[in-house]
């Protein structure tokens, strides 16, 4: 895949004598939408923060966009992708401005005064709200907002500026059912627009995953158990691998859900 968005080769990362990734190859093309699944620790954050040029692997290839890692300049590329993250939040002044968090998202910044904006960047970044559904909060603080129209403007800053990639590392982590809900519609939307760039969502629950997203990657500890088109690589018995227990599962309105299988000892 010439034009991939993502291509990882044999990517790894060893911390204190011990592999958090293994060996693992991994392309993203430039219209899909992957979802990212597996237990807690099981290296997912790590995979997407190389991905996002937030973290260099010990070992392997990364390519982002046609750049090749370690060959290219990561500050200009950064720009190109669009990474949100719980992390991310916490670091945003709580007094900036919805729309002003989306906007700094050009010049990979957090602040609005280290770079020069304009009235279309301006406008930009309030379409970009709009695209979640949040344009009736841009003048809002960003600290006033509930945890799910704080996320909404996460996303919507992923996709400000000339992006080519969008990188959302479990968005939905302590929303409720209402919050949760708005933000996989709002990401099915985006997944279903051909204009939208290619796209990884990481999570832990199958229920956050959008109807539209087309490909999954499994991982626990540190391996991919399963990856390729999502009908055939999420199945009961990859989820189960993945998991470490059995686990039933269904789709119903493109929606799934798992639970575990009667034979599950405590």
């Amino acid at each position: 895949m010439a034009d991939a968005a993502l291509r990882l080769t044999g990517v790894g990362v060893r911390r204190d004598g011990r592999d958090i990734l293994g060996a693992v190859d991994w392309v993203v093309g430039p219209d899909q939408r992957w979802v990212v699944l597996g237990p807690n620790g099981s290296g997912k954050s790590t995979l997407v923060k190389i991905a996002a040029l937030q973290l260099h692997p010990t070992r392997g290839e990364v390519e982002v966009l046609g750049e090749q890692l370690g060959r290219t300049d990561v500050r200009s590329l950064r720009q190109r992708v669009g990474y949100a993250a719980a992390a991310l939040a916490d670091m945003l002044r709580p007094t900036i401005t919805a729309r002003d968090v989306v906007m700094t998202a050009r010049h990979a910044a957090l602040e609005p005064w280290w770079h020069s904006y304009d009235d279309a960047d301006r406008a930009e970044a309030l379409d970009r709200l709009d695209r979640l559904g949040v344009a009736h909060l841009a003048e809002r603080e960003f600290g006033t907002l509930s945890s799910g129209e704080r996320q909404r403007v996460l996303v919507a800053r992923t996709l400000m500026g000339d992006v080519g990639l969008v990188l959302l590392d479990e968005p939905n982590a302590g929303l409720d059912v209402g919050g949760r809900e708005w933000l996989v519609a709002g990401l099915d939307d985006l997944a279903a627009d051909v204009a939208t760039p290619a796209m990884v969502l990481v999570t832990h629950h199958v229920e956050e995953i959008p109807p539209t997203f087309t490909h999954a990657l499994l991982v626990r500890d540190g391996d991919v158990t399963a990856a390729g088109p999502i009908e055939e690589t999420l199945t009961a018995e990859s989820l189960s691998d993945t998991f470490g227990l059995p686990l039933d599962l269904t789709r119903r309105g493109g929606r799934w859900t798992a639970w575990a299988g009667k034979n599950i000892k405590p």
